[in-house]
Formats: C-alpha cells, sequence, structure tokens
C-alpha cells in the first residue's frame, strides 16, 4: 500500500454520484497531513468536508443540488419536540474524546449501515479497521474529538465532530436502532448545538443538504440555518444566505 508523505491535490471525474442513481458528480480533493485551525475554517466556510486526512467538495458541472448548510447557532431555539428528546437522553451518558477504534466501534457501525441497508438501500459492507481508522482517526488534531452516547453500559451511538473556535463540523453520526425512541441521531445534532451555544460557537456545519432527498432532506429541520450561495475558491469570498423556505 502506497502512504502519502505530503499533501496533495487533485479532481476525481464522472464518479458515481453517492445521492442520485444514474448521475456522475466531480469532487475535488485535497489530502492534507496536519490542517490548521485557520485554513480548515476556511476550508469550511468554501463548503469542503473532512473524513480523516481527506479533504473535499464537489465541483459537478452540470448540478449544484448538494448545497452546504451551516446551523445559525445563536438564533436556534429548542421546539416542544426537541426538549422532549433532551428529557428522553437524561440517562444517556455522553462522553467527549479524541477519536478511537475499538470492536465496540467496529460492531455498532457496521450494525448501523446494515440497517441502512435494509431501511434505505445504503450499500453495505463491513468496515475493515484499517478502513475505520483512515476515515474517522487518522488526521485528527486537537479539535478533532468523537461524541460517544452510553446507555446502561453499552455504546449505542459515535457521533464524529470537529470543535473550532467559530464553528463546529458534524462529520458523522451512527447509532443502534434497536434505542430508536431515544433519537440518538437528533439527540447528537441538539446535543451540538446546545455545546456551540455554552462555547458561544456561531455555526454548525451540517455538510450537504440536498432539499426532499430521502437521505438528506432531514437537515432542513435545523432552522435558521444559512446555504453556501456560490462555489468560490479558497481565495475568494465565501457567500452565506438565510435560508427563507418561502422563497425556496
Amino acid at each position: 500500500m502506497h502512504i502519502l508523505e505530503h499533501d496533495v491535490e487533485f479532481v476525481e471525474e464522472n464518479r458515481e454520484c453517492s445521492y442520485f442513481d444514474n448521475e456522475v458528480s466531480d469532487i475535488r480533493y485535497r489530502y492534507i497531513h496536519k490542517c490548521t485551525k485557520t485554513d480548515y475554517q476556511n476550508m469550511l466556510e468554501h463548503g469542503w468536508r473532512r473524513f480523516g486526512k481527506m479533504h473535499f467538495v464537489p465541483e459537478c458541472k452540470n448540478c449544484t443540488k448538494c448545497v452546504s448548510m451551516r446551523i445559525d447557532v445563536a438564533n436556534y431555539k429548542f421546539s416542544k419536540s426537541e426538549k422532549r428528546v433532551f428529557k428522553k437522553n437524561l440517562d444517556t451518558k455522553l462522553y467527549i474524546q479524541p477519536p478511537s477504534l475499538t470492536l465496540d466501534h467496529l460492531r455498532l457501525y457496521d450494525k448501523y449501515h446494515n440497517h441502512m441497508n435494509e431501511k434505505k438501500n445504503w450499500v453495505y459492507h463491513p468496515i475493515e479497521p484499517s478502513e475505520y481508522d483512515r476515515s474517522y482517526v487518522q488526521g485528527k488534531e486537537d479539535y478533532t474529538k468523537e461524541f460517544l452516547y452510553v446507555k446502561d453500559g453499552k455504546l449505542i451511538g459515535v457521533a464524529l465532530v470537529d470543535i473550532l473556535p467559530k464553528s463546529i463540523s458534524s462529520i458523522y453520526c451512527y447509532y443502534d436502532h434497536d434505542y430508536e425512541k431515544l433519537s440518538i441521531g437528533k439527540f447528537s445534532i441538539l446535543a451540538q448545538i446546545k455545546i456551540a451555544k455554552e462555547l458561544n460557537i456561531p455555526y454548525i456545519y451540517l455538510g450537504y443538504w440536498i432539499k426532499n432527498h430521502f437521505s438528506m432532506g432531514y437537515k432542513e429541520g435545523y432552522t435558521p440555518f444559512e446555504v453556501l450561495k456560490n462555489r468560490a475558491s479558497l481565495q475568494e469570498e465565501a457567500i452565506w444566505e438565510k435560508y427563507d423556505k418561502n422563497k425556496s
């Protein structure tokens, strides 16, 4: 296996789209060994995402369905139903620590994706420890965290989260559907919003949102939020606007 020893940038064109059948996508990648907080903040503001040491942003020539979005933390107000989610999880313990890899992580990850394969026809294959390490553990800096959700001594949810001075990037979350009544996926996002409020962090980046999409449309429920209106280079100004459902 060839291991990159330096930063590199490249574009993968006409790859199979992750969100739409019979569509192709163009993705720009940057493999970065150590990404500073300043550089990472700039990349987030320009619509980039991170898995491990690999950062990426869509550059599809004929499609703009994937929209970068960020929650407006200061103006976010928890609804009655969201407060009920907090109440349901009073006995759910949350541990925040640097990303790690255990057998419990791998078992829960596979269980979650097997369930999503049956529920939403996601592509499923058991994850190898090296693949998990590459995607979720490598590239960790002091801002890189995992949120572990534990119930009755059992790991029931994991969220990968980057916490910067001016933003939180919600990278990925998986959980045990046997605890569906606890709404761990929603609870994880709400917990991040609560922490952002306590730390006076203005935005939570939820990645790409696709309106009415069966897997990505749920993000519209976290209002108010802003959307990225342009595909600017990292040296150009990124233009964000408050999303108005009535004008979309």
